[in-house]
């Protein structure tokens, strides 16, 4: 299935976000034009492709962010430690937990593969807003397999967010857990 892509446009309220938002979505959304793939230790598009943390990284340091950490766990940390972020814990999409999203936030998930790190975050999107067409929410990244308006997408892409469903099975390591979003540190509001 090839990545999927929204111009700036179709994201509801796109021009109303702070300039520096608008930069970081604009430059997401050109890489998920560039047919990259899903690379693991990637953080160059110039490799065919990149992985969740490789994708933050590389948008955020090529849009002023010299102090962005390579890999999802510690980029969890340097947004905890700026004390900007927001703990879900529901699984509804109109949890209050979600009301102080906006758009160009980090989203963190754990348990997405299993590794031994600590904190033990596995995958980390940057949020989009609500789509236009469809109201719903969506993110821009680097996966291996979520979806996308119902079909699995793999590399940088634009994708669906939403929370997990209720983990199917016993071992709840290697099912997929939204843990939380948070602003990237240093980023100006007007």
């Amino acid at each position: 299935m090839p990545n999927a892509t929204l111009s700036p446009e179709e994201i509801a309220g796109f021009d109303a976000n702070p300039a520096k938002v608008r930069q970081l979505i604009e430059a997401g959304l050109e890489l998920t034009k560039q047919n990259l793939g899903y690379t693991y230790g990637s953080a160059d598009p110039a490799n065919g492709g990149m992985d969740c943390s490789g994708f933050v990284y590389y948008v955020l340091r090529q849009n002023g962010f010299p102090d962005v950490p390579r890999d999802s766990s510690q980029q969890y940390v340097w947004v905890r430690k700026a004390g900007n972020f927001d703990a879900v814990l529901s699984r509804h999409e109109d949890s209050f937990e979600l009301d102080a999203l906006k758009p160009g936030d980090l989203l963190f998930w754990r348990g997405t593969y299993s590794i031994d790190r600590d904190p033990p975050i596995t995958h980390v999107m940057i949020y989009l807003g609500r789509e236009k067409r469809t109201k719903k929410r969506v993110m821009v990244g680097a996966s291996d397999g979520r979806t996308y308006d119902g079909k699995q997408r793999f590399g940088v892409s634009v994708f669906d967010f939403k929370l997990p469903p209720p983990p199917s099975s016993n071992d709840a390591k290697l099912s997929p857990v939204f843990v939380g979003y948070g602003r990237i540190p240093g980023l100006s509001e007007d």
